[in-house]
């Protein structure tokens, strides 16, 4: 391995110590900014550097992800302007984006300046599935033998976050609807654990050694199932399948399937769509009370931002009232959070990057079959921002982004070319 592919691959493999003593979120901006500091000193140096720390300059893509996440930082100062919060509110906030939204564009810059392999990063993720697989008896058994839900809270909330679960060490937690188990593993929450078993998933498809293949296909698909999120379980096969499917469509054979698909929906149509609407409706009353919920946040803030603040949005989240649960509004979906914080200015600032990265995995994947693991990771993530926030998710999902990075370098500078 090359240094950063160590130091990426090592971090990695100790994700779930890290969760054990609570550090998670402070080592992915450490290491977000650590690296990034290190690449941009290597482009600087040039070729006085030693060759395996060498980097070259940023693709496109790095480009359009740094100038729109910059123009989030203008979008929060113009917010905390509007609404006198104070230049202390800014500064913490200028923080929080320095943790959050930069690191979408400063672990595409790793990916992207680094000589780093694919396989390290899926191989890595393949340990903790085999990591995840050793602890699950522990996980399964703990609700049972009357073990508490949480462990503890680590010493690291001293140094800020969105809140205490996200330094908290948990074996279960209770699903309040029906009082059943749920498992978030490593993450704050289960449905964000079952986009980390997602891009497990993704990640593993492409290990070539069976055995790891294997453990992080089965770690990966653990943690969806245990997590009970219906968002997890349609990624599962749409983030799998779709970037195996896209290179067909330059097969003339793949046409002729596809006409006679149409040509049978003509006969069964409206069966189909039936069945569909059934199953739409079956996905959203599998947890009704969460659907509940989300539906209400996600309206309440869609009326406040089109009737309050449409361009620059209201600045940061507010408590939610008893019909959201008292959960904060802004919450529990990227775009309706964004438009309520930050209006249809830093909507359009995540909506570009986002466009672009799924559009260029698109066009790498028809061409170059190695590429269909960047689009896999980014359909997972446009997958989970209609039910998540993708910004306080940053710090635990930076492999999906250096992984985005390397195969957008690749596309310019193919494998071998120093």
């Amino acid at each position: 391995m090359t240094p950063p592919e160590r130091i990426l691959y090592r971090t990695l493999t100790l994700t779930w110590a890290f969760y054990a003593i609570g550090a998670l979120y402070v080592v992915g901006p450490v290491l977000g900014w650590g690296l990034a500091g290190l690449a941009a000193t290597t482009i600087f140096l040039g070729p006085i550097i030693r060759e395996e720390w060498r980097g070259v300059a940023p693709p496109a893509i790095f480009w359009v992800w740094f100038l729109s996440m910059l123009g989030m930082l203008v979008v929060l100062w113009i917010g905390h302007f509007n609404y006198d919060l104070g230049t202390g509110k800014t500064i913490k906030s200028s923080i929080g984006w320095a943790k959050g939204w930069a690191l979408f564009f400063i672990f595409i810059f790793i990916g992207a300046v680094f000589r780093i392999r694919p396989e390290v990063i899926c191989r890595g993720q393949c340990i903790i599935g085999l990591q995840t697989l050793i602890l699950l008896p522990l996980f399964i058994m703990a609700p049972k033998i009357g073990l508490p839900e949480k462990l503890f809270v680590s010493p690291f909330k001293a140094v800020g976050g969105p809140g205490p679960e996200y330094f908290s060490v948990y074996l279960y937690t209770i699903d309040p609807s029906n009082g059943a188990s749920r498992w978030q593993f490593y993450t704050p929450w289960s449905p964000f654990a079952a986009l980390v078993g997602v891009v497990m998933v993704v990640c593993a498809l492409e290990e070539r050694k069976r055995f790891w293949r294997n453990c992080g296909l089965l770690g990966g698909t653990a943690i969806i199932l245990m997590t009970k999120s219906r968002m997890g379980l349609m990624g599962l096969v749409i983030c799998t399948a779709s970037p195996r499917l896209l290179p067909l469509i330059v097969k003339s054979w793949a046409w002729f399937v596809l006409g006679g698909i149409a040509a049978a929906m003509a006969v069964i149509g409206d069966k189909t769509i039936t069945g569909l609407l059934d199953a739409k409706h079956a996905f959203r009353a599998a947890r009704a009370d969460s659907t509940r919920v989300r539906d209400a946040l996600q309206s309440i803030a869609g009326e406040r931002w089109r009737t309050e603040a449409p361009w620059f949005g209201h600045a940061t989240v507010e408590p939610g009232a008893h019909v959201t649960e008292y959960m904060l509004i802004g919450t529990h979906h990227t775009w309706f959070g964004l438009l309520f914080v930050k209006g249809a200015v830093g909507a359009a600032f995540f909506a570009i990057p986002m466009i672009w990265t799924l559009l260029s995995m698109m066009k790498l994947t028809i061409g170059r079959e190695e590429s269909r693991l960047g689009l896999g990771l980014i359909l997972a993530l446009w997958l989970f921002s209609f039910g998540e926030n993708m910004e306080v998710q940053i710090y635990i999902l930076w492999p999906a982004f250096v992984l985005i990075g390397t195969i957008a370098q690749r596309a310019v500078f193919p494998p071998g070319y120093r």
